[in-house]
């Protein structure tokens, strides 16, 4: 039987997620995880990069574990892990961080966008490093795919310079180069646009719809949802393709979508039905997931469980990476 091909993939801790992350990363963990072997990275030092407030981290790291076993998660085979509990990715950081020029990184493009999305007028070694610690996080459990769209590819390449510079210099006795030169899984994320029609769902825009809102919480979200701004009333004629709401129906109520667009464009549907029959839609997609989580909820436990048992697991495998770094670089 063929090894399973590993992959690592995780987020930062931040609390309760959104159906945005939902569609984005967690259907497709889900989906993945039968095929390879998966770890998934709860990425609290990265945390570190953008605030320095740590306050709720642990909190949010609980909420946020509760929500990926909730959605399919199963962490006998995806081991669920904090960062921070396993030291080695530091030391792998800090190796790491000499084999690569400041230049390189700041060519990154997703680090541009951030100093000008956070109307940043300066960065710390930290920020400007977070790639290094993002390819010790690959490479300590030896990623052979990461998962990501076309816009992230610069990223996996700076892992795959980092590999090679490191095994180029550094050796096992045997010959064998430690490291793997991950490829790039190129997926085609979805990204569902938030209730204020911007383009991306952000908890700190306000435009979400929590994984776990109930029914009463969807639907009064669902009121405000940004629709086609040339349809006021029920017989006006609208347009489905620049509406949000149209895109939910896409994802959550496929079955429908024709009708849905005739009444739409025709101007037999208003926008207030329209809502809620999408906001009823979205409750029972997520119903299972929510009986789940309210199991969960009562079980803290069980998600404590889950951290120790997955972070047992990663420090195994990180700790036997680090000896065989070590050995090929003779540190001890």
């Amino acid at each position: 039987m063929d090894k399973k091909k590993i992959i690592l993939s995780g987020m930062r801790p931040t609390g309760k997620l959104h159906i945005g992350h939902f569609v984005g990363a967690l259907e497709n963990w889900v989906h993945l995880q039968d095929s390879y072997q998966n770890y998934h990275l709860i990425a609290d030092y990265h945390t570190l990069t953008t605030s320095l407030d740590t306050t709720n981290v642990y909190n949010d790291t609980i909420d946020m574990v509760i929500d990926w076993v909730a959605c399919g998660i199963d962490p006998v085979l995806s081991p669920i892990f904090r960062q921070s509990k396993v030291k080695e990715h530091t030391e792998l950081f800090l190796i790491f961080s000499m084999l690569i020029t400041k230049a390189r990184l700041e060519k990154n493009p997703t680090l541009k966008d951030q100093i000008r999305d956070l109307n940043l007028q300066s960065i710390t070694y930290g920020h400007l490093g977070y790639p290094v610690l993002q390819a010790a996080d690959i490479l300590l459990y030896k990623g052979d795919l990461v998962p990501v769209g076309e816009d992230q590819v610069p990223h996996v390449e700076i892992t795959r310079h980092i590999a090679g510079l490191f095994n180029e210099q550094y050796i096992l006795k045997d010959g064998k180069k430690i490291f793997p030169i991950p490829e790039p899984k190129i997926t085609k994320f979805a990204r569902l646009p938030g209730l204020d029609g911007k383009a991306k769902m952000s908890k700190s825009l306000g435009n979400t719809i929590l994984i776990s809102d109930g029914e009463d919480e969807i639907k009064n979200k669902m009121k405000k949802a940004f629709t086609d701004p040339n349809k006021l009333r029920k017989g006006d004629k609208g347009n489905p393709d620049i509406c949000l709401v149209f895109t939910y129906h896409n994802k959550f109520n496929p079955g429908e979508v024709p009708e849905i667009r005739e009444g739409c464009s025709s101007g037999t549907l208003g926008c207030f039905d329209c809502k809620m029959n999408i906001a009823n839609k979205i409750k029972d997609y997520f119903a299972p997931v929510h009986n789940k989580r309210s199991e969960l909820e009562k079980n803290i436990d069980y998600i404590k469980n889950v951290l120790s048992d997955g972070e047992t697991k990663a420090k195994a495998v990180a700790e036997n990476t680090m000896g065989e770094v070590r050995e090929a670089m003779k540190l001890g």
